[in-house]
């Protein structure tokens, strides 16, 4: 490991199915779903009346009233988070250089709820009634600027907006900012996308799950589940980590994005590969490995037959018929768009920690034809030393992460 090596030394995760990094991974190695009928408000007529919710997640015990009122439920999720990785990392912030700490994060849909509640008083009542915290609440970089003035994170800060992809690009930033001088820096991102008005803008994609089970890869998939969640992470560079005698969970050993132009936008180069077959290739390149050393993929599992088979497909034609065994526990906890790939992160993490890969359920059987061997129903103990991490955002966003011990 090199000292300017990006390592994940904290995690806070904030999951449907589990508050907290140990209680998130103890339902996922037992399979348990977070997944249940949406609650707040009547979902009938929807696109899906099912999601991922952090039910148990109280926004009044983990946020000061003050900011409670000033921001959105993706930004409380985020708060709980950064507070459970700071804590998990023991990084005590007090007395370190400001300008040394920095905070990056994923945004997608922004302040949901808020917005919502904010338009319905400017159509219901005038608009002397919309909050003044409207202006900020909602924005794709509320998260990264609330969490950089209550931390007091005053280095590079900034925040990636390319859907589920966008917690990969986060961290790559992170690692950046540890290569230039950084010595801390929170990164990850959460979704809270819930609401009504959420859920009808998802709805014009097509891909939502139109019989509210989200299978991956399975020959019976029709679209996925939403959910709202994700994971804050707190990176360091490897020498910082050990001077103050950190547990290091993993490095950060490769990163790529690419990107693939929509159905009948700009064209590709002719006999270019795929954009997530190349983004793989090009993230082992950044890490020095070949695919045979990966011990699983962390797969972006979409639920839907289309962008399924063209990621088994880049899978098959870079490691081969079932050469490497892939999983997507996000099939437990719905796809969380700009938490979801962070969360995804922290859960390789957890399967390199402790040497086993979490189960994908829902799934029956993968489709023969996508020649994957994906793991399913129960954890597989297996040698880990590295994990890939594959994440798509909606609009043509590629992205890949190699991690390593």
């Amino acid at each position: 490991m090199n000292a300017d090596d990006a390592v994940f030394t904290g995690l806070g995760i904030v999951a449907p199915n589990g508050i907290g990094h140990e209680d998130y991974w103890a339902a996922t190695l037992a399979g348990r779903d977070g997944i249940t009928a949406i609650t707040r408000f009547d979902p009938d007529g929807f696109p899906v009346r099912v999601a991922g919710q952090v039910e148990a997640f109280s926004a009044e015990e983990r946020v000061p009233g003050r900011l409670a009122v000033q921001t959105d439920r993706w930004t409380h999720l985020a708060f709980g988070g950064a507070d459970l990785a700071l804590l998990d990392a023991g990084a005590e912030l007090a007395g370190r250089p400001e300008y040394e700490l920095a905070v990056i994060t994923a945004g997608s849909s922004g302040g949901n709820e808020f917005g919502q509640r904010e338009i319905q008083k400017l159509w219901g009542q005038g608009p002397q009634f919309v909050g003044v915290y409207q202006s900020i609440a909602w924005f794709y970089a509320a998260t990264t600027g609330q969490l950089s003035i209550r931390h007091g994170l005053r280095g590079p800060c900034g925040v990636r907006v390319t859907e589920q992809a966008g917690g990969l690009d986060a961290i790559a930033d992170a690692r950046r900012a540890v290569r230039t001088g950084s010595r801390l820096v929170l990164t990850g991102g959460t979704e809270a996308p819930l609401s009504p008005y959420a859920l009808v803008c998802q709805g014009a994609s097509g891909l939502l799950s139109g019989d509210g089970h989200y299978r991956p890869f399975d020959a019976a998939a029709a679209g996925y589940v939403p959910g709202e969640g994700g994971a804050i992470l707190v990176v360091e560079s490897a020498a910082g980590a050990a001077e103050r005698g950190a547990r290091v969970y993993g490095r950060v050993a490769g990163y790529a994005a690419t990107f693939d132009p929509p159905p009948g936008g700009a064209p590709g180069r002719p006999g270019r590969p795929p954009g997530l077959r190349r983004a793989i290739e090009l993230a082992l390149a950044d890490a020095g490995l070949e695919p045979g050393d990966i011990g699983v993929v962390f797969a972006d599992g979409h639920g839907a037959p289309e962008p399924d088979r063209l990621e088994a497909e880049a899978l098959r034609v870079v490691f081969g018929p079932g050469g490497v065994p892939v999983t997507a526990p996000k099939s437990m906890t719905g796809r969380l768009y700009a938490g979801g790939s962070a969360l995804d992160t922290a859960t390789a993490l957890l399967a390199l920690r402790d040497q086993v890969i979490p189960p994908t359920t829902g799934t029956a059987a993968p489709a023969p034809e996508y020649e994957i061997d994906l793991v399913l129903g129960v954890p597989r103990p297996a040698p880990l030393r590295h994990a890939l991490v594959l994440a798509r955002g909606f609009g043509g966003f590629n992205a890949a992460l190699v991690l390593s011990l």
